[in-house]
């Protein structure tokens, strides 16, 4: 969703990590190593940002102060910096997210609201992929780093739809997302033998978006 609003992937994942980390000033490898991107792809999008004035570049009083605050490895990559293309200029810049633009508060609180964004997605497209009886949010979704999943689903959904969104939401949101399906009989059997996976998944944290037959299933 960001991506098509903001027109570049690059340009999305600049503007997250700036965004959430407005204290913090980047330059171009560190940024190409932090987003996983060609130095190109980057380099164009810092012009374009700057030249908006989303980013500003620090001084070089400013630059010399971040260099000597620099661990030795990042010291390293901006020497590198300069030895691979001495002529450019933009090589030794250092670039901090403009706190003073105008619009700053607004997109600040759109990467902010990011994963609610895709929690409300999910929620759409599990609603519309079946017939489900059961679905809950945990894990990751709900700060719960004891749940085995971040994603229940019980019924019959479309798999091949549900791994495309899923793939997508990782993308967005830069991790991992661990999902489980299971058939309303698969989930019978797993209770008849007290499974573990699936009681604790009962017992963490969650938040439910669909519940057709809890009296039967979960109690």
């Amino acid at each position: 969703m960001l991506e098509q609003l903001f027109g570049s992937k690059t340009r999305t994942k600049l503007l997250k990590l700036f965004f959430m980390n407005p204290d913090e000033a980047f330059f171009i490898r560190e940024l190409t190593r932090k987003i996983d991107t060609q130095i190109n792809s980057v380099r164009r999008e810092l012009t374009n940002l700057s030249d908006c004035g989303l980013l500003v570049v620090l001084s070089d009083d400013e630059v010399k102060e971040m260099i000597k605050a620099l661990p030795k490895k990042e010291l390293l990559d901006t020497e590198e910096d300069e030895k691979e293309k001495a002529s450019d200029k933009q090589q030794k810049k250092f670039y901090r997210v403009n706190t003073d633009f105008v619009l700053f508060n607004e997109i600040r609180a759109l990467f902010m609201k990011s994963p609610l964004l895709v929690e409300h997605e999910i929620i759409d497209e599990i609603k519309q992929s079946g017939q489900i009886e059961y679905a809950c949010l945990t894990g990751y979704f709900v700060d719960e780093d004891r749940a085995p999943t971040d994603l229940l689903i019980i019924g019959e959904i479309n798999t091949a739809r549900m791994a495309k969104l899923i793939e997508r939401i990782q993308t967005e949101l830069e991790r991992e997302i661990n999902y489980t399906v299971m058939s309303v009989e698969e989930y019978k059997l797993r209770k008849s033998v007290t499974d573990r996976f699936l009681f604790s998944i009962f017992e963490a944290k969650k938040k439910v978006v669909v519940d057709n037959i809890t009296p039967k299933l979960v109690r």
